[in-house]
C-alpha cells in the first residue's frame, strides 16, 4: 500500500545533500516495508537485519571504516554493495548501537552510498550512544492516516474530494459524500492504522479477523518490555501499558491507578513507553505565543495511545458499532474521537522531527474550560476543539480566542459539515489533514498517494 512516507523517501533519494537516514517509530508501523519499497527503485537493494543475522554484528564491533564494513557485509551475504547503485538498508540497528556511530563515516567518507537504518527500539540505542550531530537525518513513521486508509481501500476519489476543500475555501461537501466519509471514519476507528491490520481489512473485509491482528501486535509490544525496561521496572511498564487507554481524554493521574504504586516508580515507566513510540504525551501549554513547548507545564499532560483501534482492543470494547451506526458511536466515544484527531495531527506533522502535542485548559476553579489541542502554525497558536457529535457548544473555544488575541482563528472538528462563523472554522472529522496544509510538502505527499 502507498504511504505518505514514500514521498519523503523519494525526495531523500535524489537529494544531492542527503545524509544517512534513520527511520524512527514504533514497532510494526511500516518502517521496513517503506525501506523495501524505496529499494525497489534502485538497481540493487541490500538488506541486513542485525538482530536476526547475528554474524553481521561483529562487523560493526571493529573499526567503523565504511570501505571495510561494506566489503565484509558483501562477503557475508554474497552480494555486492555498489555506491551510487545500491540502497544499503540496516534493519534492527539497535541490536548493535555502535552501528549508529558508523553512519557518520558513511556520510563523511562514502557520501555516494545511500544508507537507511531502522529499528523497532531504535530510540533506546540513540539514548545510549547518541547520533552524530549534523551527519544523520531522521524520518518518523506513524500508523496510517485516514487519507492513507482511504487510498488503501481504493477510495482515491474520496481523497480527491477532501483535497478540493482547502483551508481558505470551506464550502459544505454534498450530504451524501459527507455521510459516506463519516462512515469510513467509523470504519477507521475500528480498524486503526496499523499496516498489517489495514491490509487484512482490505483483503477480506472481515471485522472478526482484524482483532486477531490487533492482539498479536499488542502481544509483541508486551514482549518488548524486557528489552528496554530494567528487571524491576517491567511490572510498572506493564501497569502503565494497560492503564493508558483508561485515561484517554483526561489529565493523566498516577493516583488513578489502582494498587500500591508511587509516581516515582510509574513516571519513568511511562517515559519508556513514550520512547518506544507506544504512548504520546499531550502537554498543557499556556498558548500565549510560540514555541508552544516553551510554555508547558511538564507535570500536566494527557496521554494518548499509538493507535485508536489498539486502545479499544485493550479496553475490551466491541467495535461492531462503528460499522453499523457510526454516528451513535461518535457521540458515545468522545475520548476515542479526541485521540483519533491527535493521531492524525502526528501523522500530518513534518516527519523530519519528532512531533509534539499540546492542549490548553483554564486552571481557575471558578472557570472550567479546556481546548483539546493547540497547534503551532507559523507564528500563531491555533486552538482545536474536538466534538464527538455535532458539537454546537463552543464556549471553551470562544474563551480561548477572547483571552489569546494573537490567535487568528479556532478550529472545531465534529460530525458537522464544513462551515465558518466568526473566527471559528468547522471541519468534519475526516478533514484533519487540514491542520498540516500550511506545510508546502504535505499536500504533495498526499497527492502522491493518488
Amino acid at each position: 500500500m502507498k504511504r505518505i512516507i514514500d514521498y519523503y523517501l523519494k525526495n531523500w533519494k535524489t537529494d544531492r545533500y542527503r545524509k544517512p537516514l534513520l527511520l524512527r517509530g514504533a514497532r510494526q508501523v511500516g518502517k521496513t516495508h517503506a525501506a523495501r519499497r524505496l529499494g525497489a527503485t534502485f538497481p540493487d537493494f541490500f538488506e541486513i537485519n542485525l538482530e536476526d543475522q547475528s554474524a553481521a554484528q561483529i562487523i560493526f564491533e571493529k573499526d567503523l571504516q565504511p570501505e571495510r564494513i561494506i566489503r565484509e557485509l558483501s562477503a557475508l551475504m554474497l552480494k555486492p554493495i555498489i555506491p551510487g547503485q545500491t540502497l544499503l538498508f540496516i534493519d534492527e540497528i539497535q541490536a548493535v548501537p555502535r552501528a549508529l556511530l558508523a553512519l557518520r563515516y558513511f556520510y563523511e567518507k562514502m557520501p555516494e552510498l545511500h544508507v537507511i537504518a531502522a529499528g523497532s527500539l531504535l530510540d533506546f540505542a540513540i539514548e545510549q550512544v547518541g547520533i552524530p550531530v549534523g551527519r544523520v537525518d531522521s524520518l518518523y513513521v506513524h500508523p496510517l492516516s485516514f487519507m492513507e486508509f482511504l487510498c488503501a481501500l481504493n477510495a482515491q476519489i474520496l481523497v480527491e474530494e477532501i483535497l478540493s476543500h482547502t483551508s481558505t475555501s470551506i464550502d459544505a461537501i454534498s450530504t451524501v459524500v459527507h455521510n459516506k466519509l463519516l462512515g469510513l471514519v467509523g470504519e477507521y476507528l475500528a480498524i486503526g492504522g496499523m499496516p498489517e491490520v489495514v491490509n487484512c481489512w482490505q483483503e477480506i473485509k472481515d471485522p472478526l479477523a482484524c482483532p486477531k491482528f490487533h492482539k498479536s501486535i499488542l502481544a509483541a509490544y508486551r514482549q518488548d518490555f524486557g528489552k528496554y525496561a530494567k528487571r524491576l521496572q517491567v511490572k510498572y511498564v506493564e501497569v502503565l501499558f494497560e492503564h493508558i487507554p483508561l485515561q484517554l481524554g483526561q489529565q493523566f493521574r498516577y493516583s488513578a491507578i489502582e494498587g500500591e504504586f508511587r509516581k516515582r516508580e510509574l513516571a519513568p515507566a511511562l517515559d519508556l513507553l513514550v520512547t518506544a513510540g507506544i504512548a504520546q504525551k499531550v502537554y498543557s501549554s499556556a498558548g500565549h505565543g510560540i514555541p508552544l513547548g516553551a510554555q508547558i507545564d511538564p507535570l500536566d499532560y494527557k496521554v494518548i495511545f499509538l493507535d485508536v483501534a489498539l486502545a479499544q482492543i485493550m479496553l475490551g470494547l466491541q467495535t461492531s458499532g462503528w460499522y453499523i451506526h457510526p454516528l451513535a458511536e461518535f457521540v458515545n466515544k468522545g475520548a476515542l474521537v479526541e485521540a483519533f484527531i491527535g493521531q492524525e495531527i502526528l501523522v500530518y506533522s513534518d516527519p523530519s522531527s519528532r512531533p509534539n502535542l499540546y492542549y490548553w485548559h483554564r486552571k481557575e476553579r471558578s472557570s472550567n474550560a479546556e481546548i483539546d489541542y493547540l497547534l503551532q502554525q507559523e507564528e500563531f497558536a491555533i486552538p482545536i476543539e474536538v466534538k464527538s457529535g455535532e458539537g454546537r457548544t463552543l464556549r471553551s473555544l470562544q474563551m480561548f480566542l477572547d483571552s489569546h488575541q494573537k490567535s487568528p482563528y479556532g478550529i472545531r472538528f465534529s460530525t458537522q459539515n464544513y462551515s465558518e462563523y466568526n473566527k471559528i472554522r468547522s471541519y468534519p472529522l475526516y478533514a484533519a489533514f487540514q491542520l498540516g496544509m500550511w506545510q508546502n510538502e504535505l499536500r504533495k505527499s498526499i497527492e502522491s498517494l493518488l
